[in-house]
């Protein structure tokens, strides 16, 4: 018998199969069905930055004694505030009563505000841990990449001291120095990073001359970014990486877990197959350790990572040339 048991941000997990933030971790309801369907863990929807501003600024637009008042609108603010995290709160309080596996909160950051409090009451909640959805577009020609770096290492190092429970990282690519930043930035304190955020990307309607969502779910072919990063990755950071984007099946889970992540989050395959495509993950996995004569993770976690494979240019190369790519 094949034991997929492991351990993610030092936290057991029953399987390395983890229900991303979404939509679909933002329900008791769901998030038990995930369980009855097999993840090992789930990360609830992430508490927004913007969405705290968004409300504290429409409470202020209908309240007009707050133009009257300056303490009147601090009050409308704190108010807000304190409603959009409390709901939040709730919602962990519930689904820690609810399920027996891990459940990690997530913030999504887009500066280095001050956190810490939402940080203490999100571990006061009962959260087993805090995955930070750090986004910062380098998009102001006025910013150069330090500026922009900085936020991820003032909100890492911040939160990883206040902290007891274990923090990880939701992070992009958009880095001039991915390498190195991700290294650095596993010295902090975090416990883990997720390779790669997700984002929204804009698109056009040529007919309506419109900017316009689109592109909203992965596909399997965008696994191959995820892959790459982990497998060069996993052998030099100081902590857990956890794969994100692009997996949509068992062998998915699997090149992961060879290329070196410890888990393996799910977001896209939930809304298009349903919760029950993780039973097919978890069955794939087996079937493959049994037919490789596995009986742990541990035996072939990053097997194929950069430091253990015999030709490291299969992932270091970028440019396509027949001998790696097999066509012309």
């Amino acid at each position: 018998m094949v034991n997929i048991t492991t351990r993610y941000l030092g936290l057991p997990l029953r399987n390395p199969v983890i229900a991303g933030s979404s939509g679909l971790t933002n329900s008791v309801e769901n998030i038990i069905e995930l369980e009855k369907n097999g993840v090992g863990a789930v990360v609830l929807k992430s508490l927004f930055e913007e969405q705290i501003h968004h409300a504290a600024s429409h409470a202020l637009l209908q309240d007009e004694s707050a133009n009257l008042y300056p303490e009147a609108e601090d009050y409308i603010r704190h108010y807000t505030s304190q409603n959009e995290v409390g709901n939040y709160l709730r919602l962990i309080e519930k689904a820690k009563q609810s399920v027996s596996i891990p459940v990690i909160a997530s913030i999504h950051c887009i500066s280095n505000a001050e956190w810490t409090d939402y940080g203490h009451q999100i571990e006061a909640a009962g959260a087993d841990a805090l995955e930070l959805n750090v986004a910062v577009l380098p998009s102001d020609p006025e910013k150069d990449s330090s500026e922009n770096e900085k936020i991820y290492f003032d909100i890492a190092r911040k939160m990883s001291e206040e902290l007891s429970i274990p923090v990880s990282m939701k992070l992009s690519y958009y880095f001039s120095g991915l390498a190195k930043t991700l290294i650095n930035l596993s010295w902090t304190g975090i416990r883990g990073m997720v390779l790669f955020n997700r984002f929204y990307s804009p698109d056009i309607d040529i007919e309506h001359e419109e900017i316009k969502s689109s592109f909203v779910f992965s596909t399997p072919a965008e696994i191959a970014l995820p892959l790459r990063w982990i497998a060069m990755l996993s052998p030099y950071v100081k902590c857990d990486l956890a794969a994100s984007t692009g997996v949509h099946d068992g062998s998915g889970v699997i090149k992961q877990l060879l290329a070196g992540a410890s888990a393996v989050q799910l977001a896209s395959v939930l809304y298009q197959k349903g919760f029950q495509e993780v039973g097919s993950m978890i069955d794939m996995l087996k079937n493959w350790m049994e037919r490789h004569h596995y009986t742990t993770i541990d035996e072939f976690k990053g097997k194929l990572s950069i430091a253990e494979i015999k030709n490291p240019a299969a992932f270091e190369r970028i440019q396509f040339m027949k001998h790696f790519s097999g066509i012309e």
